[in-house]
């Protein structure tokens, strides 16, 4: 197909570290130009990653009829706006997580849906291993599957750092709670009815620097998740059914240049002589996600169902928010 033409909107670290090198291997797209809000910073960007154009407004770059596809990795609390932005330019847009601060924020996209494609950045989605795990689930290798853990930490105390500030978004729910939260949607294929949450607060930023939660599913599903901004650093995705675990060894941050691994146990016994290890060929999951992304601007029709999808996904950290103040389940 002919490459779509991207344009990445601001210089952020997520853009220029992870997701910019990841597309720039790919033959179905072209990073075509970069944004800041100064243009020094835009030229700078541009050279060090071998991009043609560097913009210094955000305004400039939608204004340029060339640029087909927008990548939004702004802070969280300026998703919704260039999101919106972009999208009244005619451009397509693939926006970083979590999509807003609150689920009423993301009405003013709707009447957009379904003039451009508009996604929400969950690149785990498009890596091997999610997709195998979920045809091993499909294919009932652990019976049903029952309940699943999601623990999923760093450590983070930098008050300059945008994932400290509670105003812009910062904090573990939004950071990195709504992984844990698209697990669950993933490899359930459902949505939780009720959502229960314990928060603690860091005293001087006010994020909830530890979140815990409880997601039922129905029919005896459950998800317990904890993440935190301030522990050591580590992620795991475990499902138990009803005649096996299966584990995933890095879920989230799966390297961009090494293989993946996931182990099913027939729980035969607690000493793992019935773990079968199961290794994946390297995989670039930003790269899958942006072309994915590119197909569809080239071969689909937009339509609501990927922005309602991002909206379902923040109904729960709503109510997971609600659940702190409430001190009960509450309903997304």
């Amino acid at each position: 197909m002919e490459p779509v033409r991207w344009g990445i909107l601001s210089t952020a670290l997520i853009g220029t570290a992870k997701v910019v090198p990841a597309m720039l291997k790919s033959s179905q797209l072209t990073v075509a130009g970069i944004a800041s809000r100064g243009l020094p910073r835009a030229q700078e960007a541009a050279a060090r990653l071998g991009i043609p154009k560097a913009y210094g407004s955000y305004e400039a770059m939608l204004a340029d009829p060339s640029i087909e596809a927008v990548y939004n990795p702004l802070p969280n609390h300026l998703h919704v706006e260039w999101t919106l932005a972009a999208a009244k330019a005619g451009k397509h847009v693939l926006c970083e997580k979590p999509f807003a601060l609150k689920v009423a924020d993301m009405a003013v996209l709707r009447p957009y849906a379904d003039k451009v494609h508009i996604h929400e950045a969950f690149m785990v989605r498009f890596h091997p291993q999610w997709a195998a795990v979920r045809d091993e689930l499909r294919l009932g290798a652990i019976g049903e599957l029952r309940y699943m853990h999601v623990p999923f930490s760093y450590f983070n105390d930098d008050p300059g750092n945008i994932r400290n500030m509670a105003d812009i978004g910062g904090g573990a729910l939004y950071d990195i709670g709504c992984y844990a939260i698209t697990a669950g949607r993933w490899f359930f294929e459902a949505e939780p009815e009720r959502v229960i949450a314990t928060v603690f607060r860091d005293p001087a930023f006010k994020t909830d620097r530890t979140t815990s939660g409880l997601l039922d599913f129905g029919s005896g599903r459950h998800l317990a998740f904890s993440v935190s901004t301030q522990a050591a650093r580590y992620q795991r995705v475990q499902l138990v059914g009803t005649r096996g675990r299966i584990e995933i060894e890095i879920p989230f941050n799966a390297p961009q240049d090494q293989g993946s691994r996931y182990w099913v146990d027939d729980a035969r016994s607690l000493d793992g002589a019935g773990i079968r290890t199961v290794n994946l060929a390297v995989a670039d999951q930003y790269q899958l996600q942006a072309e994915a992304f590119s197909q569809a601007v080239r071969s689909k029709q937009p339509d609501a169902r990927a922005l309602e999808e991002a909206i379902g996904g923040m109904r729960i950290i709503d109510a997971l928010f609600a659940s702190e103040k409430s001190g009960r389940f509450e309903k997304p």
